[in-house]
């Protein structure tokens, strides 16, 4: 038995305007998430160095040049970032030339032994050789003509990463300055209507602080160790192999910088400065990757816990998800940040219900 059902105009124009409405903010928000992901990675370099900036200020208690400590502490990162890719750069670019100047003769001798044909017999491939020769030819081949495109496409890409980063750069400072007043401002706008909620928002957003706060000054001092160690290991095995000493300190760079990105960044670490240490001693390459794989596991049980503290108490598999999903949604960004957003989120959670008393009354 059928029905029919009667929309008078005003309803059917009002349900239609909402669907365009939704549909136009969803449009916006597509069109402009290069933007907002450039303003949100601001806000929160901002509160991530609000520590740093404050240990400026104590150098001089008798003055608070919150202009000077703010400006002070993004150079600070922007040039120690440099820095690091200044010293970095040419020992990558060195190490890597010397391992392609090295690698055909080191192909020509393995493949030239008999060890070769006797694996592929015992396998079942007798032209197991001749199959090597022709696949290393072939991607060599696709490798050069990709370069050309790869180059042109580049261009652009690079320029708009420039243009990204001017912007973080400027938008964080201006967030460390301009952002507590603010806040300041809309807290007291909310406390005339609700002097409850005032409070309960207020301490939301400082804890959300505190713990984007603490995570990047633990990360930070983790990361320096295990920058320390990785120079110490490379450095004692420059001695007992007889390379160049000259590659610690990049190589302790290297696993310092990698370190920022949770979870992954010791796997980097371990696979780079491996394939780095390998044209100048096979086996230091090996020793090392070694050592690193036993120490990130002392270290991420024993020495990162204790000193980042249990503030977050994020339990693996949610650190996990939460580094997947940032990965996936917005790149590299994303992973460095879905740790502190994942314990935004857990305070959003623990504060609902004197969030939802404060809207009540």
């Amino acid at each position: 038995m059928s029905k029919t059902i009667e929309v008078d105009t005003k309803t059917f124009v009002r349900f239609w305007a909402v669907v365009l409405g939704l549909g136009l903010i969803a449009l916006f928000f597509i069109q402009s998430i290069s933007g907002i992901i450039i303003v949100l990675t601001s806000v929160f370099f901002a509160v991530a160095l609000r520590p740093l900036a404050k240990k400026i200020d104590n150098i001089d208690k008798k003055k608070e040049r919150r202009n000077f400590s703010s400006v002070a502490a993004v150079l600070i990162v922007v040039f120690s970032i440099l820095a690091v890719i200044g010293l970095v750069g040419p020992v990558v670019v060195n190490e890597t030339s010397k391992f392609l100047s090295t690698a055909p003769e080191q192909i020509n001798s393995f493949l030239s032994s008999e060890m070769v044909d006797d694996f592929g017999n015992s396998i079942g491939i007798p032209d197991l050789k001749t199959q090597i020769v022709s696949s290393v030819k072939d991607a060599s081949q696709s490798f050069i003509s990709g370069i050309s495109g790869f180059t042109l496409s580049s261009i652009g890409t690079i320029g708009s990463v420039f243009t990204a980063i001017v912007l973080v750069v400027v938008l964080t400072i201006l967030f460390m300055l301009q952002g507590p007043e603010v806040l300041d401002s809309f807290w007291n706008s909310l406390s005339g209507k609700n002097q409850k909620a005032s409070k309960v928002w207020r301490r939301v957003f400082n804890r959300m602080a505190n713990v984007i706060s603490k995570y990047v000054s633990g990360q930070l001092l983790v990361a320096v160790l295990d920058g320390v160690i990785v120079a110490i290991s490379v450095f004692t095995l420059s001695i007992l192999f007889g390379f160049s000493a000259n590659l610690a300190i990049p190589m302790g760079l290297i696993a310092a910088f990698f370190y920022l990105i949770p979870m992954f960044g010791p796997i980097i670490t371990a696979i780079l400065v491996t394939l780095l240490l390998l044209p100048s001693s096979p086996w230091a390459g090996a020793i090392f990757l070694i050592f690193y794989i036993i120490y990130v596991q002392f270290e991420n049980n024993l020495i990162a816990p204790r000193i980042q503290g249990k503030g977050m108490a994020l339990p693996p598999l949610l650190i996990l998800v939460a580094v997947t999903i940032g990965i996936y949604s917005f790149g590299l960004i994303g992973c460095v940040v879905a740790i502190p957003v994942a314990g935004c989120i857990k305070v959003l959670i623990e504060e609902y219900p004197a969030i939802k008393n404060a809207k009540e009354e």
